[in-house]
């Protein structure tokens, strides 16, 4: 098939919604698929297969904050999209916003299937307002999406279960969803490796996600220092993002002083070998890849019971679990787990067996299998 996706935000692989449509996009290529890459990525201007848009212009104070939490926004071009759009056999957007719209009410107009991925849960927009605990607000984004993309497209590729339920409820209808995890590559498995010399002695706590708000790591650094054990600890940060200052400047006082550094894959997995726990401590959580890795590594993996966040699902006991955003009730659990080896070992063990996630290529396969179903469909039409 000629497959055009469409990324409103792409960019360099450091955050889950560019992960995910690289790997999806890899994924196809390898199955012979022709893929068109819409984006407004500047730097990929002449590669084969890529249509680049313009970057929105906001203005030099929005500019500036766009730029700040780490985000590219691409303007529609009409002319760019229908170029990329032409002959093709399937749309798939990856982000309900100005691109995807326009490429949605195109490929529509155009009589070609689509399909959309939900990366997006309203929190992650609301809380840079500062309203994500308003319930209007949020339900104002997910039945604008709904209105301006979703309606339209002929299946929807939602990460959990739980991200379905919650934008179903909020538009109080059923859509033609398929439940399909982002996937976690075959390389992501429990292995020997040894701390680094400088963490030798220590009790090394991770936690691996983009320094930003709704992630809460400033709930586990909070944590750490209420902890009975703060001098024993070594707490590694493994991301990037726009709260790393204010992250670093909280961290101290701390005995041992975070590592805050953006790891590459393969040391991310190292990481997660020797780390003697793993916390997970957002608020705001569609799927929680990160947090898959630590459990498919087997590491006892510390949740928030957040009802934003899908991690909460992942817990194989309630003893596992800290109440949201309460930095004592973290320290009880982390101190718990620190004092009982014994436990510890045996929920690691729970974890591996509970780790059923199907891996990266599976995951792939079944977005694959969704698009040729409602291409097919579209055909019969």
């Amino acid at each position: 098939m000629k497959i055009a996706v469409i990324c409103d935000v792409l960019g360099e692989e450091n955050n889950g919604t560019t992960i995910a449509a690289m790997n999806l996009i890899r994924y196809l290529k390898r199955q012979g698929h022709e893929v068109r890459i819409v984006c407004a990525d500047q730097d990929k201007k002449g590669l084969d297969g890529v249509y680049v848009v313009p970057n929105l212009n906001l203005g030099k104070l929005l500019n500036g904050y766009v730029h700040h939490i780490g985000v590219t926004l691409a303007k529609a071009d009409i002319n760019i999209i229908k170029e990329a759009c032409a002959g093709v056999d399937h749309v798939h957007i990856l982000l309900p916003f100005l691109l995807g719209e326009a490429a949605t009410k195109l490929a529509v107009d155009m009589g070609i299937s689509i399909t959309a991925s939900f990366h997006m849960q309203a929190q992650n927009f609301t809380s840079y307002l500062k309203l994500n605990r308003s319930k209007f607000a949020n339900k104002l984004v997910y039945r604008s999406v709904y209105r301006n993309v979703y309606q339209y497209v002929d299946a929807i590729h939602y990460p959990t279960e739980f991200i379905r339920s919650t934008f179903e409820q909020s538009i109080k209808k059923h859509t033609n969803g398929y439940v399909i995890s982002n996937g976690v590559h075959d390389y992501v498995k429990p292995y020997k490796v040894e701390k680094p010399p400088e963490f030798k002695d220590k009790i090394v706590i991770s936690s691996v996600g983009r320094y930003a708000r709704e992630k809460s790591q400033d709930t586990l650094i909070k944590a750490v220092k209420y902890s009975k054990y703060q001098d024993k600890i070594q707490l590694i940060l493994a991301g990037q993002g726009p709260k790393e200052k204010y992250y670093k400047k909280l961290s101290k006082g701390l005995k041992n002083p975070p590592l805050f550094k953006l790891f590459g894959r393969n040391e991310v997995i190292d990481l997660l070998n020797y780390s003697d726990l793993y916390v997970h401590p957002a608020e705001i959580e569609l799927e929680g890849i990160s947090c898959l890795e630590a459990i498919r590594c087997g590491k006892l993996t510390i949740v928030s019971d957040s009802k934003l966040s899908a991690t909460k699902d992942f817990a194989v006991s309630d003893k596992c679990v800290f109440k949201n955003r309460d930095a004592r009730d973290l320290a009880r659990v982390i101190d718990y787990f620190i004092e009982n080896e014994n436990e510890r070992k045996r929920y690691e063990q729970l974890y591996l067996e509970s780790s059923t996630v199907n891996t990266l290529d599976a995951c792939m396969a079944n977005m694959e299998k969704m698009m040729l179903e409602v291409t097919n469909a579209k055909k019969r039409q």
